[in-house]
């Protein structure tokens, strides 16, 4: 993916820095709770997501309790350009997203919504997340019915009433259109190849905070697929 890539000859390099926590140099926030609860009937529930590189976004609703899937891929541009080396040039309209489908009874749309804002993605940076840049690593929430919006509009309201960020949030909400999975030798990434030089600079420290920061929704047990 473009600067993943070079990063992952650097990261070869000097794997044992990568290891460290301290090498994703992002310091993260942790967002409060929603003022506007999701109010969703019983039964699965899907939400769509994208945050910078879908390996950690993936990773880390992976580990959240209540959600049973979770499923990397494209939202934004066209069923032709849904192509992962076609969305790395940055042209498409695409952005890497992941599509998670969840138990309301267990965790709410709203708290997927601070779990995304604490540990997943910077809401300040635009169309980049950590070493990744480009219109495809933009922060963007695709809610896919009228209750999800509502509480994505009224949360992110709430959040830059809040002024946690020092700089502006540039988050925006996109108008559901399609989700392309990716190629499945990019699903449950992190759980295939742990080891991998990008999960350990990157991502590994995301999930690391969503354990810490909300143990309540924590499980151990990646959740595949």
């Amino acid at each position: 993916m473009n600067r993943r890539t070079s990063f992952l000859i650097a990261g070869l390099l000097a794997l044992s820095a990568c290891q460290e926590p301290a090498a994703a140099g992002e310091a993260t926030v942790l967002a409060p709770a929603a003022a506007r609860q999701a109010q969703e009937p019983k039964g699965p529930k899907q939400a769509v997501f994208a945050g910078g590189c879908y390996w950690g976004v993936e990773g880390v609703f992976s580990h959240v309790l209540g959600v049973t899937s979770v499923v990397s891929g494209f939202h934004g541009g066209s069923a032709r350009t849904a192509d992962y080396d076609r969305v790395s040039r940055g042209d498409t309209g695409h952005a890497e997203a992941v599509r998670v489908t969840y138990d309301p009874q267990v965790v709410r749309y709203d708290q997927l919504l601070r779990i995304f804002f604490s540990v997943v993605a910077d809401p300040t940076t635009l169309n980049r997340q950590g070493p990744d840049e480009g219109t495809q690593y933009r922060s963007a929430l695709v809610p896919l019915n009228a209750e999800q919006q509502q509480v994505a509009q009224g949360y992110l309201a709430q959040l830059r009433a809040a002024r946690l960020w020092q700089a502006p949030i540039v988050t925006r909400i996109e108008s559901y259109k399609a989700f392309y999975p990716g190629p499945e030798y990019h699903q449950d990434f992190m759980a295939k190849n742990p080891r991998h030089p990008y999960i350990l600079a990157w991502e590994v420290a995301k999930v690391e905070a969503l354990r810490r920061r909300f143990p309540g929704f924590w499980k151990g047990a990646f959740t595949r697929g």
